[in-house]
């Protein structure tokens, strides 16, 4: 597996061999200790998540307090998404910045992102299918989101389908009323790089003892 690390610290995407052969192809999908080679500390997977969605459909952005926080590793089974990564720590060098890769069932790359990151994904056809490995599991009291459309943010949502034709961004209306940036600064529900500095730094401690 290949790894290299985004424009936002603590997120990284990889992408596997994949060895094909008249019968099909096999892959390692995840690989614990190539992980902790590459991000310095491992991921104890305590939920598994499955979403299958339409073209056009955003999911996110969604973050957790930190700590605990969720990291994620993320890849897509079936179909493609562009699968976005949102720096929304407080004092970050580079809070609010994004970026995003494409994640198919052709290269089959993933994403895995530490806690105290947003994540968001747009599904480019019908039937995508995305995988998630969570290092905690899913706690609505802790959760949060951003609206995806955000221009302080800008992401850059793609306007065409895996096919070329025209996308329709659809959206939950959970994720349409989500607060901006902004906002979400404002109400303090935002993680700060100092607090999720230190409880990576934890997670490392416990990883060498």
């Amino acid at each position: 597996m290949q790894w290299r690390e985004l424009s936002i610290s603590g997120a990284w995407v990889t992408t596997p061999r994949q060895f094909e052969d008249p019968r099909g192809v096999f892959l390692e999908l995840f690989k614990l200790t190539e992980l902790r080679d590459a991000v310095g500390r491992a991921l104890h997977v305590q939920q598994t998540n499955l979403s299958t969605s339409a073209a056009g459909v955003v999911r996110g952005v969604h973050f957790a307090d930190t700590p605990p926080g969720q990291a994620k590793y993320v890849t897509c089974v079936r179909g493609a998404v562009l699968d976005v990564v949102v720096d929304v720590r407080v004092g970050s060098p580079t809070f609010g910045a994004w970026d995003a890769v494409i994640l198919d069932d052709v290269e089959r790359r993933a994403v895995f992102l530490s806690e105290g990151l947003g994540h968001a994904f747009c599904s480019l056809e019908d039937g995508s299918t995305v995988v998630y490995l969570c290092s905690t599991p899913y706690a609505p009291e802790r959760e949060h989101g951003i609206n995806p459309l955000d221009p302080e943010i800008g992401i850059e949502w793609p306007a065409a389908a895996r096919d070329g034709s025209p996308l329709q961004l659809r959206l939950s209306e959970k994720d349409a009323a989500a607060a901006t940036l902004a906002e979400a600064r404002a109400l303090g529900i935002l993680p700060t790089a100092e607090s999720v500095r230190r409880h990576l730094d934890s997670l490392v401690r416990e990883e060498r003892d």
